[in-house]
């Protein structure tokens, strides 16, 4: 399935702001939502996804079809990742492990931030990688 990449990158946005008052504050409660939301957009779709809900029904209406779109499945897998790491956040800032929290909550912002100022997709980039090496080990069993 293909969407507007538009979407995404406001998405990318929106969490580099949670991510940022995350870290500032070691808000656990705050980073474990950022983490549902990430799940929604992993593993039910960009279509649940409530960051590019948003989009869709505030921002969408206003702006000319999209030039390009984009493969739903790389931003799926992005959205897994990020989850991982706020996950990970979340346990580290939950169990007053903050250096845990502080890494993975920091590696999270970078990867968002990126997306959102660049248009760089981190876990987009790494998406064809994984699907590669899955090929080369299912071949080799």
């Amino acid at each position: 399935m293909q969407t507007d990449p538009r979407g995404p990158r406001l998405a990318a946005a929106l969490t580099s702001i949670v991510l940022a008052v995350v870290l500032r504050t070691g808000n656990c409660p705050l980073l474990v939502a950022q983490t549902l939301v990430f799940a929604l957009g992993a593993f039910g779709g960009l279509r649940l996804a409530p960051y590019v809900r948003l989009f869709r029904v505030l921002v969408l209406p206003r702006l000319a079809p999209p030039s390009e779109t984009e493969d739903e499945r790389r931003l799926r897998f992005d959205q897994g990742v990020l989850m991982v790491f706020a996950a990970v956040g979340a346990l580290g800032y939950c169990a007053d492990v903050t250096w845990l929290g502080l890494l993975a909550v920091s590696a999270a912002l970078t990867a968002a931030f990126v997306n959102a100022a660049f248009g760089y997709c981190v876990g987009c980039e790494l998406y064809p990688l994984v699907r590669r090496a899955q090929g080369r080990l299912t071949a080799g069993v």
